[in-house]
């Protein structure tokens, strides 16, 4: 059986208002267990940054990738308040 793609961007954190790593995939369960594992040397490894926060679903790839270039040149604080309004808890 074949693995359905789904393009998604999402944003990791290192705890409540920590750092933040926004990212983009097809596969969100399997490149969460990447971060988690640290499978993958980089950023968020370093900085055990694997906190699932926000994330967004898309129809094709090309959307999730315009979406993620428009998040990472967001100021921090609009990327706060994204995450506050749909996860207040950040849990």
């Amino acid at each position: 059986m074949r693995e359905e793609k789904q393009p998604c961007v999402y944003i990791l954190a290192s705890k409540l208002y920590g750092s933040l790593y926004i990212g983009v995939t097809s596969n969100l369960v399997g490149r969460m267990w990447q971060h988690r594992n640290r499978a993958m040397p980089g950023h968020t490894s370093k900085y055990t940054i694997y906190r699932l926060v926000h994330f967004e679903l898309f129809g094709d790839m090309e959307r999730a990738i315009k979406r993620e270039k428009q998040l990472k040149n967001w100021h921090r604080p609009w990327k706060i308040n994204l995450i506050n309004e749909h996860n207040p808890h950040w849990a």
